[in-house]
C-alpha cells in the first residue's frame, strides 16, 4: 500500500503545470506553421488554419508563444495573427462586401494571394490559382505602409514612481534672495536671428521632396463568397479583347454588358467600360459605350465622356424617360447610371437610358453617401467629407402639370 501511494505521489509531482495564457489570437493566413522555436528554420510542431483560436503564451520582440487548439505549442510571427476586434472587421468587410454590386470580373494572372488588408505585409487567408475568375468590387489607392490592428498582448503596466523623500522639507524661515537679472542680447542679435544662415546638410541620399510610393488595391469577392484585397496589377479585367483593344494605354476599372445585338447567328453585347489614367483620387476619368456595327461587323463607340471626376459604384438599372424631341420615347428603358463630381464640388448620380443602340442622358439626382472606411483604413484627421447634390426640388410648372394629370386621369 505505501509503494503504491509512493508511485501515485511520483507521477503527479512530475506532471508539468499548463504555461497561463497571456490572451487570445486568431489565425489570419489561411495555413501557418508553429514552430518549436522562434529562428524560421525550425521545426513545424502544428499547422493552423484561418479562423482558429489560439491562447498566447509567451512574448518575445515580434514573437509569439502560442497554443493550437489540439494543445500543441510553437512560435510564430505575431503580425500573422488578428485579435478578436480584428476578426469582427474581417467578418464586418465580408458582409458589406456580399451585398456590393459587381464592377465586373477579372482574371488574376498567376497565382495570387488576397489579403485581410490593403496591405502588403497583412495576412493573406486566401489563394487564388492562375487564370481563376472574381468580381471586382472597388478599388483604393494608398501608401506602401502598414495598416493598424489592434495589440495582442497589452504593454506591461508602468511602474509606480516611488517619491525620494517621504516628508516635504519645511519652508526656511529666512526667505531665500532675489534672483538676478538676466544678462542683456548680444550686441550682433540682430544679426544672429537672421533667417538666412545656410542650412545643416541633408544626410547622403536623401531626398525629401521625393513621393512616397503606393499601390492600387482592390476589393474582390470569389467564386465561394469570400472576400479581400488583392494588387490591381495583378488582375486583367475580362472584357473581351475586340473591345479591350481600345484601352489606349488607360486601365479599364469597369465593365457591364447593357444588352445585345443580333449579328446573323451571333449574339454581341453592348458594353459600358469606365476608365482610369494614372493614380487618381477618384475612381474614373471617362466612360464610353460600344456597340458592334452591323454594316462594319466591328465594335464602334456609340458614346463617350471625358475629363471626369468618377466614383463607384456603377449601377446598371431602369431608367425613366421623359418624352421629348426626336424619336425619344418616354418610359421605363434599361439603362444605368454613375456619380460625377461637377464644376461646383457636388457629386450627381447622372443617368443614362439605353434607346434601341443609342444613349440617352435621363437625369441627375443625388448621390448615395459614400461607404464608411474598409477594414483598418481610417479616414485623416480634419478631411473635408464628400458633399453629395441635394435632391432636386419640384417646380412650381412640374407640380402643376402632376396635379392636373392626376385630376384628369391622364385623359390631357
Amino acid at each position: 500500500m505505501a509503494a503504491a501511494l509512493a508511485v501515485l505521489l511520483f507521477a503527479c509531482r512530475g506532471t508539468p503545470q499548463a504555461t497561463p495564457s497571456l490572451g487570445e489570437a486568431f489565425v489570419g493566413p489561411s495555413t501557418l506553421n508553429l514552430r518549436s522555436d522562434i529562428p524560421t528554420q525550425s521545426a513545424a510542431v502544428a499547422v493552423v488554419r484561418h479562423g482558429d483560436r489560439l491562447q498566447i503564451l509567451q512574448h518575445r520582440r515580434s514573437f509569439l508563444k502560442v497554443r493550437a487548439p489540439n494543445g500543441a505549442e510553437g512560435w510564430t510571427d505575431e503580425r500573422q495573427l488578428l485579435a478578436a476586434s480584428d476578426m469582427a472587421s474581417l467578418k464586418d468587410l465580408a458582409a458589406r462586401a456580399a451585398r456590393m454590386p459587381s464592377q465586373g470580373r477579372a482574371i488574376a494572372d498567376a497565382d495570387l494571394r488576397v489579403h485581410i488588408q490593403p496591405a502588403a505585409k497583412s495576412p493573406s487567408f486566401l489563394a487564388l490559382q492562375a487564370n481563376e475568375k472574381v468580381d471586382v468590387l472597388t478599388h483604393i489607392t494608398r501608401p506602401r505602409t502598414d495598416l493598424p490592428r489592434a495589440p495582442l498582448v497589452l504593454p506591461p503596466p508602468k511602474k509606480q514612481t516611488v517619491a525620494a523623500k517621504k516628508h516635504s522639507r519645511k519652508e526656511p524661515g529666512i526667505p531665500p534672495p532675489p534672483a538676478p537679472k538676466p544678462p542683456p542680447p548680444p550686441d550682433n542679435w540682430l544679426h544672429l536671428s537672421r533667417p538666412d544662415l545656410p542650412e545643416a546638410p541633408s544626410p547622403q541620399g536623401a531626398n525629401p521632396e521625393a513621393p512616397s510610393l503606393s499601390d492600387d488595391w482592390s476589393l474582390v469577392r470569389a467564386a465561394d463568397g469570400q472576400s479581400g484585397w488583392v494588387l490591381t496589377r495583378r488582375l486583367r479585367m475580362a472584357i473581351p479583347d475586340e473591345v479591350a483593344q481600345w484601352a489606349e494605354g488607360h486601365r479599364i476599372v469597369s465593365y457591364f454588358s447593357l444588352g445585345t445585338v443580333q449579328d446573323g447567328g451571333e449574339k454581341k453585347d453592348i458594353w459600358l467600360w469606365t476608365t482610369l489614367q494614372g493614380q487618381q483620387p477618384y475612381d474614373f476619368d471617362s466612360f464610353r459605350v460600344f456597340v458592334w456595327s452591323l454594316r462594319r461587323h466591328r465594335y464602334e463607340t456609340q458614346y463617350i465622356e471625358r475629363n471626369l471626376k468618377g466614383y463607384g459604384p456603377v449601377l446598371i438599372e431602369p431608367v425613366a424617360l421623359a418624352a421629348g424631341k426626336g424619336k425619344t420615347v418616354e418610359g421605363q428603358h434599361p439603362g444605368f447610371s454613375l456619380c460625377v463630381e461637377k464644376k461646383d464640388g457636388l457629386r450627381y448620380r447622372r443617368a443614362y437610358a439605353l434607346v434601341n443602340t443609342s444613349i440617352r442622358f435621363a437625369a441627375d439626382r443625388a448621390c448615395e453617401a459614400p461607404q464608411p472606411p474598409e477594414f483598418g483604413l481610417t479616414p485623416p484627421s480634419g478631411a473635408p467629407a464628400a458633399q453629395t447634390a441635394p435632391a432636386p426640388t419640384e417646380t412650381f410648372a412640374q407640380r402643376f402639370k402632376r396635379r392636373l394629370k392626376a385630376l384628369t386621369h391622364g385623359w390631357l
